[in-house]
């Protein structure tokens, strides 16, 4: 590997890292929403509205703690395991000792993330007195990953796993960006999101780095056999089954009648978001892949063309 082709991120991380920057941010307890409506499609469906109003304010906790949950598997199950692993010289592809000081600096990051989103957790039960319903184990990336890994030979799944990891880095980025943007909710919590994002906007660029380092040394068998699973991976992370298997859970938590409750899986199960190059991901993936220099592979372009804009180069 070329390490003159990576710009380190270690200097940077030491000046900016939320960890080092950021006061303890508090919870307020004012009129603003503690989830964004735009991002529950269940609060926004016609029946919800008309019958479950004074419901909105427990779906919308509930989704948060959702989305908490799912950031603390996303950092300390997933991100962590991978810059971990790098960083202590573990991984099957074998990385320069700036890039595993810098995949440190991940760690250190991600587990911090999900401490202060424990703390918001914590923060917010005690605020409203709502308890978590039970939460899901998992999230996309944990199916998505092994689907794509077990189709690959073995000396290629922690390559699998880097740029899993790397896709998921770049598209968190964009998704904490607009949820820090929403004056609908609370200060703290777009506050909180603005610190995640000021942190991921840097791991982003972190994983893209790695993946071209690993993908210029890549022989031209291993990039073809690994552009076969690509479309296996975003198949798996790009679906909505887990988010609707959730909604369905916190409808039967709902004291409305029968009917109602039928209407809402109905209006809810309907919502699905196909997989295309219109999902609103798939932009977010596309720049990553032409960033990482995966995208000028013929092979990557051919297995994904589903996915691309017609031009089939360029997000």
């Amino acid at each position: 590997m070329n390490i003159t082709d990576y710009p380190p991120i270690a200097d940077d991380w030491e000046r900016r890292a939320t960890i080092r920057t950021r006061p303890r941010r508090l919870l307020e307890n004012d009129d603003k929403l503690i989830y964004p409506l735009c991002r529950q499609p269940l609060v926004l469906s016609a029946t919800f509205i008309e019958h479950c109003a004074q419901w909105r304010d427990f779906v919308l906790v509930q989704s948060f703690y959702k989305f908490i949950n799912d950031v603390v598997i996303f950092e300390t199950e997933i991100v962590d395991k991978t810059a971990r692993s790098i960083a202590k010289n573990r991984f099957s592809l074998p990385f320069p000792l700036a890039c595993r000081r810098d995949a440190m600096t991940v760690v250190v990051d991600e587990d911090y993330h999900a401490l202060v989103a424990l703390d918001f957790m914590q923060q917010t039960v005690a605020l409203t007195g709502v308890q978590p319903l039970d939460l899901p184990g998992q999230i996309e990336l944990s199916h998505a990953l092994p689907a794509a890994q077990a189709q690959v030979p073995a000396h290629l799944q922690d390559a699998v796993e880097l740029i899993g990891v790397a896709i998921a880095e770049n598209t968190v980025t964009h998704d904490v960006a607009a949820f820090a943007k929403d004056n609908s909710v609370k200060a703290s919590i777009r506050g909180l999101m603005a610190d995640h994002l000021f942190d991921e906007g840097r791991h982003a660029q972190f994983w893209t780095r790695l993946v071209r380092l690993y993908w210029q040394s890549a022989t031209p068998a291993d990039r073809d056999s690994i552009a076969q699973v690509l479309p296996v991976f975003l198949a798996h992370y790009l679906t909505n089954d887990l988010q609707n298997t959730f909604n369905l859970h916190l409808i039967e938590h709902l004291e409305v009648s029968p009917d109602i409750r039928h209407a809402l899986r109905e209006e809810v199960t309907a919502l699905a978001f196909p997989i295309t190059c219109q999902h609103p991901l798939v932009g977010n993936i596309v720049g990553f892949l032409q960033h990482s220099g995966m995208l000028q592979t013929p092979a990557v372009t051919h297995a994904l063309r589903d996915y691309l804009p017609a031009s089939g180069s360029r997000p």
